[in-house]
């Protein structure tokens, strides 16, 4: 009597693990080249570039909704004949990672960039990039984003920074864009300026500071000095002279005159805000 061998058997899950399924799947994608964009004269070409997320962090609900947008739109023009690359990528955040990076520095080891050095500092900002990039790509494929992956860009690659700057070359060579003296917002602790959208404005409490200068030889009868109330009393170390109305109490009148003639024509909305003025 022949052998007979039992062949053997795959215990059915009871339950569907989209975890392991998902993954499976999507690294079959990746393997066959689904999403890869490659020059093709005879297809028309579709290309988003993904606004690129910065790698302080990890992505968000936010990113979520925008990928998927993205993500429809790019599989959408695929299946329409379209050459379609969906271009991956991360931003540097510019100061914004400098000061994640700082501030973990000083919690860990307490110590400053200063500490560190030039070289050092920017070492540690790469491996912080390394680190949390790794993990925003990777949120990206577990959401099954169709990124050309191969073509992944950090906006400090070499190639991306002398894109750069030979923009900005080109546009200043002809006289598009110019170098202007231009106030900017100076981080005191990071000794650097930095950009409006880092910037969170908080209205406090002041105090007025009442700073006397004196009269070089005042005649008699005349005041010795003149009071003057600032805010900002630092910048007394920059002061050179000290302007004066010769009328100052008409003119002071004159302006009061004109708030209420305003106060007695202006809306309910624009009132308050003369009255304040006023004040």
């Amino acid at each position: 009597m022949e052998n007979m061998t039992t062949p053997e058997t795959q215990e059915i899950p009871n339950r569907f693990d989209f975890s392991t399924a998902c993954r499976e799947i999507y690294q079959a994608w990746v393997d066959q080249g689904c999403f890869d964009a490659n020059v093709n004269k005879d297809k028309k070409p579709f290309t988003i570039v993904i606004p690129p997320p910065n790698v302080t962090g990890a992505l968000h609900l936010g990113h979520a909704l925008n990928n998927t947008l993205q993500d429809v739109q790019i599989r959408m023009h695929r299946m329409m004949g379209y050459e379609a690359l969906w271009m991956p990528g991360t931003d540097h955040a510019g100061i914004a990672t400098q000061a994640v990076v700082e501030r973990r520095l000083k919690e860990l080891e307490n110590k400053t960039r200063h500490d560190l050095g030039r070289e050092k500092l920017v070492e540690r900002i790469w491996q912080w990039k390394d680190q949390y990039e790794a993990r925003i790509l990777g949120q990206l494929k577990s959401m099954g984003c169709s990124c050309d992956w191969r073509r992944t860009r950090f906006t400090l690659d070499d190639r991306c920074a002398q894109a750069v700057r030979t923009t900005f070359f080109d546009l200043f060579s002809k006289g598009l864009i110019y170098r202007g003296k231009r106030l900017v917002n100076w981080d005191t602790y990071l000794q650097t300026a930095v950009s409006d959208d880092e910037v969170f404005t908080e209205t406090v409490h002041g105090s007025f500071w009442h700073l006397q200068y004196p009269f070089i030889d005042p005649k008699p009868g005349e005041p010795t000095h003149v009071t003057i109330a600032t805010t900002r009393p630092e910048t007394m170390l920059g002061d050179t002279a000290v302007a004066v109305h010769p009328n100052p109490t008409e003119a002071l009148a004159r302006v009061e005159a004109g708030l209420r003639e305003k106060l007695n024509e202006a809306s309910a909305k624009d009132r308050p805000g003369i009255e304040t003025q006023l004040e």
